[in-house]
């Protein structure tokens, strides 16, 4: 089986799309932030959660930086089956 080198926080905690619960990319992560700096009016928490498949509770949490904020301070290695 191969190994797999994920993002970690301070804690050595998965984080960001190498997280097993992530449903978005950080690609996407970034996409819907910058649809919502463009125009927030157009791009409410409702529109964006219906485009990327998320709940209106989950586009919020990332647009106010409550979720999907942390930086990878290093890199684990991960058996992947």
């Amino acid at each position: 089986m191969a190994d797999r080198v994920v993002k970690v926080n301070d804690h050595g905690l998965r984080i960001g799309d190498d997280h097993p619960r992530a449903k978005l990319t950080d690609r996407e992560v970034d996409h819907l932030l910058e649809l919502r700096e463009s125009d927030p009016e157009f791009w409410s928490y409702a529109r964006l959660a219906e485009v990327f498949d998320i709940s209106k509770s989950q586009a919020g949490n990332i647009c106010r930086g409550k979720q999907r904020n942390q930086t990878a301070m290093d890199f684990a290695t991960v058996h992947m089956p």
